[in-house]
């Protein structure tokens, strides 16, 4: 049956392998398999085919350990009728194109080419088009383009008939990308290592700060939450503009031809073609501000301005509309087909077109009870005549909604009153789908909706019932600190609402979804949809004297990221809030420092003058000094791996809002720099200082170092220099600092220690040395100290002063592999652990704070506790499985005036909130 596997044939490998590659059988290729493991690639198959086997290439000159085996990691295969290869990547990126030589349908040799260089991928894809997908490992993804397939060039061959002793391998020289072309890339946190939420920008919203990647393709990223804007032009006009309009000569244009702007006395009409340029033949009223302008009919103009309305028709001739007697108008909503004006006096006047394209008046006129303040008309639904629904805001806090149909001209239909005034509205269908799809929410056609800006800066979102007019279900949210004015928008082919206040957000249906989502770009004041051949899908819009054409294209993210490179891991950063710069600690197992990369290189440059020869002596001077002077980056052709005890560190301080790095101050080779604090010693008040933690020769498994270091960094020059003062010798490595009760408190192994700032050195004060394995996490309220182990959950400790002892108070009872904890409040943490769990603790309400020392173990015979552990128990309130490893958490409000939550992320490049309920219903 089908779900039955028979092994068919096994034989023993002579040594281990990592990675199987199919090779295409049938009409496509000869089958069987290729096998890689360290250092080799092996062609396997059945019957009489023998074992192909050929080494897999090294870099010429490398500073990796030169008993380090190559291994392939992941593979793409690529098959055509006439041809098939595959591209082998090695663990430093390097891509290899694999091809086999085949004859009678036996395989008889294995031939490699280096291809180009990539970062490290978990897989890639050959796309049928000629494109290359890379999955990285760690950081950004990327999209290359095939541009050639490495047949024609200089590049040598490796072959498996070539004549190699054993234990010897091929030789090549890495390069930038030739066959290859970078089109796209995709931006990954993987691994977000550390993330801090603070507003250093002074946005009002708080950005959210993320040490991610690993090793030179490492970067602090600042995550503003937000739309990315592409800014297409600016231009300065000659006043401060009141607003702007784009308008289509005929429904069938595809493009907009006019962009109209209107001053506080007058309106410029600018033609849109290969350069924008003032018109006057356009039958629009220039010497008058306008209240609005847009295109009727099918190939008619209009414009309503204070005195009139005017009816520009397709040849030209202009009917005019005049305001009676020394009223004018103040408010007016156009669509389409329908035109509804607001005269001086809460006076409603309405004009429909009819089948020949004339505007016609309604008879009646209708008087509103208060002043209108704003009106909007929904979008006439295809194969109708005419828009249902006129809403109207008026002056005593009350939206209306009044019928157009020709049965109830001008009748109040349904009624809401709003917390505020309303500032302006719009009707718009949302979420209706294209091609068959379901559209939000289900409904194929969309949903109406009417949406009010309010003028204290919160966005109303109410469903219009289509039928009756009814409005039901209201949502709100609050924009900003200005009056919020709605502009239709297209995005994608669909309508949008551009929502402009302190700040500009959109709202927009993408992917069967709505979004509400803010623009990172200044303050806007009117908007409008802008289309042209160089900008098919964008807005125009004017911020103070300028006019603007923007264009938006990554729908549907949430963040816009700014990214500063850095050379090492980052493993933990702090931000000095004085001057809102950032110093973090960056540290690499494995790697060398610019210092060891560069003796080294000269070390090998002069071992190659030694091997050659007196008549390669020129030859050999040429070739080190080429290899002196070549720099490829580590970002893209991976860093030197020189052996596990080695280990690279340097100290960063960056100014996160211009991404600059101000500083650098590089560590001692195999000195790793694992934790930072910025401590304000209460012996000397008004200083900052950066303490690094480091510990030398660290070997991983079992856990230890020759010795460990706390180097303290004064912060001088306003923020912007790190100034080294001293460091003190410890007996461990140093996993977590804190700033406590104006001193520092450090977990080093299983130890708690505070130390105080001296003239030569810090002063040990007092120690704990009761925790079982290693401290991964320190966080301290008042006197408490939580503290997370490496394994065994949190324990909670308390500082007593007056006898300067740290006293465990509780711990838990159920292990836990603590990654990281977050404060909630004096008695309660949220903990992170290894597995991808967050459990929130908390002490219970009985417990006391009153614990002492027990020098003599009397007490300890009667009060030993659950478990020989601490006297006290802490619960577990509730538990929320993530599934990845939690890095960091913190509790903040991510909008001004919202709610607290906790914000994690892990090791995958997650961001993510938990937002606590408020009640249990």
């Amino acid at each position: 049956g089908l779900n039955h596997v028979v092994r068919k044939y096994t034989e023993p490998l002579d040594e281990p392998a990592n990675l199987l590659i199919a090779v295409p059988g049938g009409n496509d290729g000869p089958s069987g398999v290729l096998v890689c493991s360290e250092n080799y690639v092996t062609y396997k198959n059945f019957g009489e085919q023998q074992d192909v086997r050929s080494p897999i290439p090294r870099r010429r000159h490398d500073l990796d350990d030169p008993e380090r085996g190559m291994i392939f990691v992941c593979y793409a295969t690529h098959k055509t009728k006439s041809m098939f290869f595959v591209l082998a990547q090695t663990e430093q990126g390097d891509l290899f194109k694999i091809t086999l030589g085949v004859e009678d349908d036996m395989v008889t040799e294995l031939r490699l080419k280096y291809f180009d260089t990539v970062p490290v991928a978990t897989s890639m894809c050959v796309l049928k088009t000629g494109f290359l997908f890379v999955a990285s490992e760690f950081g950004n993804h990327f999209l290359y383009q095939i541009a050639h397939l490495g047949d024609n060039d200089d590049e040598p061959e490796f072959s498996s008939a070539m004549p190699l002793e054993e234990g010897e391998t091929f030789f090549y020289a890495p390069r930038i990308l030739r066959n290859l072309v970078q089109v796209d890339e995709m931006e990954s946190l993987s691994p977000a290592l550390s993330c801090q939420i603070a507003d250093l920008a002074n946005e009002d919203t708080p950005q959210l700060y993320v040490a991610c990647g690993r090793g030179p393709r490492s970067s602090l990223r600042v995550l503003r939450h937000g739309l990315e804007v592409s800014e297409m032009a600016v231009s300065e006009l000659p006043g401060n503009p009141n607003a702007v309009w784009t308008v289509k000569q005929t429904v069938q244009d595809e493009f907009d031809s006019y962009i109209v702007v209107s001053f506080v006395n007058a309106t410029l009409v600018l033609s849109i073609g290969e350069t924008v340029e003032e018109v006057t033949d356009s039958g629009f009223l220039g010497t008058t501000p306008t209240l609005s302008c847009s295109q009727l009919g099918d190939d008619a103009l209009i414009q309503v301005y204070p005195e009139g309305i005017r009816h520009v028709r397709a040849d030209k001739r202009v009917n005019e509309w005049k305001t009676p007697g020394k009223r004018t108008i103040e408010k007016c909503a156009v669509n389409d087909r329908q035109v509804v004006i607001a005269l001086s006096g809460r006076e409603l006047v309405y004009f429909e077109m009819d089948p020949s394209g004339q505007l016609n008046e309604y008879t009646e006129r209708k008087e509103m009870t208060s002043d209108i303040i704003c009106m909007a008309l929904g979008p006439v639904p295809a194969s109708e005549q005419r828009s249902r629904f006129l809403a109207v805001g008026l002056a005593d806090n009350t939206v209306r909604i009044i019928s157009l149909d020709p049965s109830d001209t001008l009748q109040p239909l349904s009624m809401q009153a709003l917390p505020a005034m309303a500032e302006s509205l719009s009707i718009l269908q949302i979420g209706g789908s294209s091609e068959g799809q379901e559209g939000v929410g289900g409904n194929p056609l969309g949903t109406l909706f009417l949406n009010v800006g309010l003028q204290n800066g919160v966005l109303l979102r109410t469903v219009l019932d289509a039928i009756t007019g009814d409005l039901t279900d209201t949502r709100t949210r609050y924009l900003g600190s200005r009056a919020v004015k709605l502009f239709n928008v297209k995005m994608q082919g669909k309508d949008a609402v551009l929502c402009v206040s302190s700040r500009s957000w959109l709202s927009y249906a993408y992917q069967t979804r709505f979004h509400l989502t803010p623009l990172s770009y200044e303050v806007l004041e009117y908007a409008s949809s802008f289309s042209s051949e160089q900008c098919p899908e964008g807005i125009v819009a004017i911020a103070q004297n300028t006019l603007r054409i923007l264009a938006l294209e990554k729908l549907g993210a949430v963040f816009n990221q700014q990214a500063v490179p850095l050379q090492f891991t980052p493993r933990q950063f702090v931000i000095d809030t004085s001057s809102n710069n950032i110093v973090v600690a960056e540290c690499d197992h494995n790697a060398l420092t610019d210092r060891t990369k560069q003796e080294r290189k000269e070390q090998m440059a002069e071992e190659m003058l030694e091997a050659a020869g007196a008549d390669e002596r020129e030859a050999a001077q040429l070739m080190a000094e080429e290899f002196l002077t070549e720099n490829l980056p580590d970002a893209d052709f991976t860093a030197a791996k020189p052996g596990p005890a080695a280990w690279s560190s340097c100290i960063r301080l960056i100014n996160p809002i211009e991404g600059t790095s101000l500083q650098q101050v590089a560590l001692k080779q195999n000195e790793g720099a694992f934790s930072i604090a910025l401590v304000e010693f209460a012996c000397r008040p008004d200083e900052q200082f950066v303490i690094v933690g480091t510990a030398v020769d660290m070997a991983l498994a079992p856990r230890q170092c020759s010795t460990g270091y706390l180097h303290v960094y004064q912060i001088t020059d306003e923020g912007q220099k790190l100034l080294f003062l001293h460091q003190t010798p410890i007996d461990g490595v140093p996993t977590t600092l804190v700033p406590f009760q104006g001193r520092l408190l450090a977990g080093i192994d299983n130890m708690l220690r505070i130390y105080d700032l001296g003239k030569k050195k810090l002063l040990r004060k007092c120690e704990n040395r009761q925790l079982p394995n290693f401290v991964t996490s320190l966080k301290t309220i008042g006197s408490r100290i939580f503290c997370g182990d490496v394994q065994e959950s949190v324990f909670l400790f308390k500082y007593k002063s007056k006898e300067n002892q740290i006293l465990m108070m509780a711990d838990d009872t159920l292990p836990k592999w603590v990654s990281a904890l977050c404060i909630l409040d004096y008695n309660t943490v949220a903990v992170g652990d290894k597995f991808g769990s967050i459990n929130v603790v908390r002490l219970p309400a009985d417990a006391g704070d009153n614990v002492e020392e027990d020098p003599t173990g009397n007490r300890a015979l009667w009060d030993r506790g659950v478990l020989n552990g601490a006297g006290q128990k802490v619960e577990v309130i509730c538990s929320y499985h993530i599934g990845d490893t939690i890095l960091s958490m913190q509790k903040s409000t991510l909008i001004p005036g919202g709610a607290e939550a906790i914000t994690y992320t892990t090791l995958g490049g997650a961001v993510g909130t938990l937002m606590p309920f408020t009640s249990r219903e």
